[in-house]
C-alpha cells in the first residue's frame, strides 16, 4: 500500500493507522482528523508530519485519522481516467468499504446547500467529465465565503526584495492578540508600496517562525507591527482558531478600533 500527497510526498509513515479494503485499485481522496465536534481538525493533521516515529504512533492512537475517498482512478488492470464521473462513482461505491469513508454525493444544489453551513465548501462535478490530473475541468469548487475584521499584527517579506509578501492577521482573545492567519492578495505595485505604508508602525521586532511541515524551505521571516491597523478580509474556512487558507483583502478599516476585532467572531 502506498499513500502520497498531491505533490507526490510519501505519507504512509505518518498515518500508520490507516487501512484499506483488500484489492488492487488507486483512490483519489483526502486524509482527515476530526475534532470533538466532528469538524475537520487541520492542526491535528499537520502535527503528524514529524520525524519521531514514537510521536506519530502516540498521535495515531490519540487522534486517529480516516481516509475519505471521492474518486476511483484505476481498478485491477484498468485505468479509469477516460470514463465519465458517473461511471467512476458507481465503481467507487462498489470498491469502498470500512474503514475507508465514501465522500457524500448528491445530484441537486438544494441537497448540497446544507453543507455550506458548516464546511469549507462543496465540489460540483459534471457527470460526464473524465478525470484530468492537475486540471480543474468538468468541476468547480463552491466556497463558503465570509468576512472578518482583523488587526494587522505584522508582515512577511515577499520573494522580491523590498516587497511585502503577506500581512499577519490577529484577533483579540481577551487582552491578548492572537494570530489567526495571513493575507497575501496584493498586486505587484501594492507589495512595494506596503513597505512604506507599514514602516511607521514597525516595532523593531523581527524573527522567523518554525519551519513549515508541509512546505520544506518556506521562508517564514516576520516583521512585527504595533496593533493599530485594521483590515476587512474574506475567508472560506477556519479550524482550531486559524484561517486555513490565505485571505483576500477587501478594505482598510480606519473607522474601527483594533480592540473591537474579537476572536469569538471567527467562524461564528
Amino acid at each position: 500500500m502506498e499513500i502520497t500527497s498531491r505533490s507526490g510526498k510519501p505519507l504512509r509513515r505518518y498515518f500508520p493507522e490507516l487501512a484499506f479494503p483488500p484489492g488492487r485499485y488507486v483512490l483519489d481522496g483526502e486524509i482527515v482528523i476530526a475534532d470533538a465536534t466532528g469538524q475537520e481538525d487541520f492542526n491535528a493533521l499537520s502535527q503528524r508530519i514529524h520525524p519521531a516515529i514514537s510521536r506519530i504512533e502516540r498521535l495515531a492512537a490519540e487522534t486517529p485519522s480516516a481516509y475519505v475517498a471521492f474518486d476511483l482512478l484505476a481498478l485491477d488492470d484498468s485505468v479509469l481516467f477516460e470514463l465519465p464521473f458517473r461511471t467512476r462513482r458507481e465503481a467507487l461505491e462498489a470498491v469502498v468499504a470500512a474503514p475507508v469513508r465514501l465522500a457524500p454525493s448528491v445530484r441537486t444544489p438544494a441537497e448540497a446547500q446544507e453543507w455550506l453551513d458548516d464546511t469549507e465548501g462543496v465540489i460540483a462535478k459534471e457527470l460526464d467529465a473524465p478525470y484530468l490530473p492537475g486540471q480543474r475541468k468538468g468541476m468547480v469548487k463552491v466556497k463558503r465565503v465570509r468576512t472578518i475584521d482583523c488587526v494587522v499584527a505584522g508582515w512577511r517579506p515577499g520573494k522580491e526584495a523590498g516587497t511585502v509578501g503577506s500581512l499577519i492577521l490577529g484577533l483579540y482573545d481577551g487582552d491578548d492578540l492572537r494570530v489567526i492567519g495571513h493575507c497575501s492578495s496584493f498586486r505587484a505595485q501594492e507589495k512595494r508600496d506596503l513597505v512604506t505604508t507599514l514602516a511607521p508602525y514597525e516595532t523593531g521586532e523581527r524573527g522567523s517562525a518554525d519551519p513549515s511541515r508541509w512546505k520544506a524551505g518556506k521562508d517564514l521571516e516576520w516583521v512585527a507591527l504595533r496593533p493599530e491597523l485594521v483590515v476587512e478580509v474574506t475567508y472560506d474556512h477556519a479550524s482550531n482558531g486559524r484561517i486555513r487558507h490565505g485571505t483576500k483583502l477587501l478594505r482598510w478599516r480606519e473607522d474601527k478600533p483594533p480592540s473591537a476585532c474579537r476572536f469569538e467572531e471567527l467562524d461564528a
